[in-house]
């Protein structure tokens, strides 16, 4: 059975950081790129960050890049995301989503997405 767990998220005020992580089992880790995605109430999904299989790569979202850093562990099967000076709008439920070798920055892509874990920023 394949999972994705998310952890890390909670109220926090803006300026704040926050390190959410998610583990991935029933696969093997690091054959999959892994993702961060955002919802905001009323909104679509939001592409956030990615890191390559290898864990060479790294992408961001507009809205993210330079403030977000994605990293990977693959002895832990674990996929990283810290937020630094968040801002009331990246309010959000934050989901990890993977995909088997192959990159992608629309929901459709993926393979295997996680519950979701809230992230709130009070202004």
């Amino acid at each position: 059975q394949v999972q994705l767990v998310e952890s890390g998220g909670g109220l926090v005020e803006a300026g704040d950081s926050l390190r959410l992580s998610c583990v991935l089992s029933g696969r093997t880790f690091s054959d999959y790129a892994m993702f961060w995605l955002r919802q905001a109430p009323g909104k679509e999904h939001e592409f956030v960050a990615g890191t390559s299989w290898s864990g060479v790569n790294a992408y961001y979202g507009d809205s993210v890049r330079g403030r977000f850093g994605i990293s990977r562990d693959n002895a832990k099967n674990t996929v990283n995301l810290q937020m630094n000076g968040l801002k009331p709008e990246d309010a959000a439920v934050y989901y990890c989503a993977a995909r088997y070798r192959g990159l992608g920055y629309e929901r459709s892509e993926y393979d295997y997405w996680g519950q979701g874990t809230q992230v709130t920023v009070s202004s």
